[in-house]
């Protein structure tokens, strides 16, 4: 039975389903849901000088991506967020290494460089190279 489960979210309609999909399955398991922010940084820096306020920016927009997750958690489902900075696809699998899962929800398609930080290619590549179960969610 899954009792962990790692939603990576970037605010994008197909990320929003898999939270609506996490959800869904943490009541019928009791999983506690692990929501995970990540700031394409390297992706960012190859289209602008990064300044502090770019930086502050992304911050509170991975912030307010993770508060509006946690917020369509009913009470009573243990739930975390967690907001790191990188390549995607790299620091979802190294949180899966420090944080061992048991399952994997996360969205098809991202926003794009600028907007959120999940791409097609982020998806494919976790399902590929996660150690544990991954449902993408369309």
């Amino acid at each position: 039975m899954f009792k962990n489960v790692l939603v990576p979210v970037d605010g994008s309609e197909t990320a929003e389903r898999a939270i609506e999909k996490a959800v869904e399955i943490a009541k019928a398991c009791g999983a506690k849901l692990h929501f995970l922010y990540v700031a394409n940084i390297n992706q960012l820096a190859i289209n602008a000088c990064l300044s502090d306020a770019i930086l502050s920016a992304v911050t509170k927009a991975g912030d307010v991506i993770l508060e509006r997750a946690m917020e369509k958690v009913p009470a009573g489902i243990e739930k975390e967020a967690s907001s790191e900075t990188g390549s995607p696809a790299v620091v979802i699998l190294d949180y899966l290494e420090d944080h061992p899962m048991d399952l994997v929800i996360m969205g098809s398609r991202g926003l794009g460089v600028v907007k959120g930080v999940l791409l097609g290619s982020v998806s494919q590549y976790v399902v590929e190279q996660a150690k544990c179960p991954v449902l993408v969610v369309k």
